[in-house]
């Protein structure tokens, strides 16, 4: 009887072993001179230590208890109130353990069943072996627990297939969701309990049936109202419960579409908010008092909230650039790195190829290729509507919009867009937040950073250029802020936080980058990007939301300028997103940029690109030390070291864009050639139909 008494702990699982047991039943492992276990009743703290202190836990007749001092170990105390524990009631309908005192299910309101109290006489069961008496014996809490789950493990339950709970055999609806239950699972049901009982033979289990999105969204917030309902514990708040179940029935799919992106925006999860506007959604819909109160996040969202608030609110640059951003719904895109899969590929593989890290203290990674990419001018010989839908395919007609019309940023020069033939046009880019980084690659390559290798390539010259580059960073920073009047300092602890920030996102595939990392960029190209760009975040509304800082032009400053190119590439920046800003190649060079000898020959396309905006203002030059930054007089000087500039006859200071037709990189010329043969074969088709329309007029 003493060994059936006493028992050890393992130190290990906390499994409770018998004294003869040198290891560990469970775990194997060794015994130790851990606690025992004792089922004996406990004596009173008079007979145990006389000197007991005051404050030491007591039952209700005076006696102190003895707790076990290892805490990962359960004793084996049974409080008054552990009787009641040991007593609750099942609820039927969603199997939640209740207090004996509630006359309604706490989880779903469902009323108690009747049964007979604890308190009663003995309950008889019968069986096929006949009657015995079963007394309420007190058995242990989890013991209890475990009991249960194994006997509801084995009852015939129906999946819903809306939220995949599964629910009792004589529920006609969803417990969670008020899904309707199936008429052909009833009877499947009823087959696979009969083939266990018969030990199953010749049956087999279906597996749940496949969620999409918006059942997965739909579950997902209806698990969320579930969850506020859980904390409704009295009759106060079973009424919040039931107004929650009946805003919860008027939602519709949109619906759940929009609580999940606002979600969505809270937690980072771009997708849903990318589900949402492809559905249709509206971006200026509000958060109203009764999705506030079904979100149950009273901290990050508020009425009359939209998607674009809850953006600004959590700083989610690349949410607000797929929310301020419209999809373009004319045609289909199709860039010619869609229609070349294989010769996509071949490209990515030659730019990881070309990629080198420089040896020494600045050891900074670059690209050893000098590539442009540029519309080939051949369009021009294409009919009118075939040149119309190569154009509608290929590039951003909002983008060229925004930087053309409402705030004229590009191609505001009729000087440089007709009689130099400059004209710069947007291509269509990805709405992720690796737009910068495509972008990038487009204005050079012409295809995507699909495989990430250019994120790569930006994170580790950080990483390994730290100190150069954070340096360049903070003294900018400084000075940008004195510049506006923002007379603050900052403790190293605080820039240290900051510039850890910018290395993270370098880092995060889809996360938004900022300045800092377009000037990274230009030292791996070894070439000046210049990013033409709004000032303003403007809402769809056209509200102003806040400054950008974009656009300007970014040099390698930390490269000796013998070591870089002088042709820049072009970006274009509108609302959170950046497209690359391309040229088209041009026949002639005749009297191009008057007072200014260029020296080209037939093979190189120029392309002039503004150093200065609209209002005739030089672009800032970022990232400049405290040297370097003076007046527009030094910044100019500086520009035309690191650019081929010039001055048109028209008094506009612009920087030359060459690219060699035959220096090209033949797989990039090959691309673009197989691109452009797909228009060339509906080229019949066009003229057929121009010269049936021809013959109509005539009739």
């Amino acid at each position: 009887m003493t060994e059936q008494r006493i028992k050890w702990v393992c130190d290990y699982c906390t499994y409770e072993n018998w004294p003869s047991a040198i290891k560990c039943t469970m775990c194997r492992a060794q015994r130790s001179r851990g606690p025992i276990i004792t089922e004996e009743p406990y004596k009173l703290s008079s007979d145990l230590d006389p000197s007991l202190e005051w404050g030491s836990p007591r039952t209700e007749s005076g006696s102190s208890l003895l707790i076990c001092p290892d805490s990962s170990a359960r004793p084996r105390v049974r409080s008054t109130n552990m009787v009641e524990i040991a007593n609750k009631w099942s609820c039927q309908i969603c199997t939640y353990l209740n207090w004996p005192r509630a006359i309604r299910c706490t989880q779903c309101l469902c009323q108690r069943p009747r049964t007979t109290s604890p308190t009663e006489s003995p309950q008889t069961s019968c069986s096929n072996a006949g009657c015995r008496s079963t007394l309420h014996s007190p058995i242990d809490t989890c013991e209890e627990y475990n009991d249960r789950n194994r006997l509801n493990t084995h009852q015939p339950h129906w999946t819903c297939t809306a939220c995949t709970y599964q629910n009792w055999p004589s529920i006609s609806k969803c417990v969670v969701c008020d899904h309707p239950k199936p008429n052909n699972l009833e009877t499947t049901e009823q087959a696979e309990w009969r083939g266990i009982c018969s030990g199953g033979q010749g049956q087999t289990r279906r597996s749940p049936p496949t969620l999409t999105r918006e059942d997965s969204v739909k579950m997902d917030f209806q698990r969320i109202e579930l969850a506020a309902g859980a904390m409704s514990s009295n009759e106060d708040q079973e009424v919040d419960f039931k107004k929650l179940k009946q805003i919860r029935n008027r939602m519709k799919k949109t619906d759940w579409l929009f609580l999940n992106a606002c979600a969505g925006v809270v937690e980072g999860d771009l997708a849903a908010v990318e589900a949402y506007k492809s559905s249709g959604g509206d971006i200026a819909r509000q958060l109203t008092a009764d999705e506030v109160q079904l979100l149950n996040r009273s901290s990050a969202f508020d009425a009359g909230y939209t998607l674009v608030h809850l953006s600004i609110r959590f700083q989610r640059q690349d949410m607000l650039a797929i929310l301020l951003t419209e999809v373009s719904q004319q045609a289909a895109k199709c860039i010619p790195s869609m229609v070349c899969p294989e010769l996509t590929e071949q490209i990515r593989r030659e730019i990881a190829a070309s990629l080198h890290q420089r040896k020494g203290d600045f050891a900074c990674y670059f690209l050893s290729d000098l590539v442009t990419f540029t519309l080939p001018a051949d369009i021009e010989d294409l009919p009118p509507a075939v040149q119309e839908k190569l154009f509608d395919e290929v590039l951003d007609r909002d983008v060229q919009k925004e930087l053309e019309e409402e705030s004229p940023v590009i191609n505001w020069s009729l000087e440089l867009g007709t009689r130099l033939d400059s004209r710069l046009y947007a291509l269509w880019n990805r709405t992720a937040g690796d737009c910068l980084l495509d972008s990038v690659l487009q204005a050079t390559w012409g295809i995507y950073d699909k495989d990430s290798v250019l994120r790569k390539t930006l994170h580790d010259s950080l990483h390994d250029c730290s100190h150069w580059f954070y340096t360049r960073w903070k003294e900018w920073e400084s000075w940008y802020s004195q510049s506006f009047g923002l007379h603050f300092s900052l403790r190293e602890e605080q820039w240290q936080e900051d510039w850890a920030f910018i290395l993270s996102l370098a880092s995060q595939p889809g996360a938004s980058l900022e300045q800092t990392h377009i000037f990274v960029l230009a030292h791996i190209l070894r070439r000046p990007i210049i990013v033409y760009g709004v000032k303003y975040y403007k809402s769809f509304r056209g509200e102003t939301l806040g400054y950008t800082r974009f656009q300007g032009v970014y040099l390698p400053l930390l490269w000796e300028q013998s070591f870089c190119w002088k042709s820049p590439i072009a970006l274009g920046y509108t609302r959170g997103h950046f497209s690359a800003l391309v040229a088209m190649e041009n026949d002639g060079y005749d009297n191009r940029g008057a007072g200014a000898n260029l020296n080209t020959d037939d093979d190189v396309n120029v392309t002039f690109l503004p150093l200065v905006d609209s209002e005739r203002k030089l672009l800032h030059v970022h990232f400049l030390s405290a040297q370097e930054n003076g007046n527009e007089e030094q910044q100019e000087k500086l520009l035309r070291e690191w650019l081929d500039c010039c001055v048109t006859e028209g008094g506009v200071l612009v920087a030359m864009q060459k690219s060699s037709r035959r220096r090209n990189h033949p797989l990039v010329t090959q691309m673009v050639e197989k691109w452009l043969d797909r228009y060339r074969q509906i080229r019949p088709c066009a003229s057929l139909s121009d010269g049936e329309e021809e013959e109509d007029e005539d009739e």
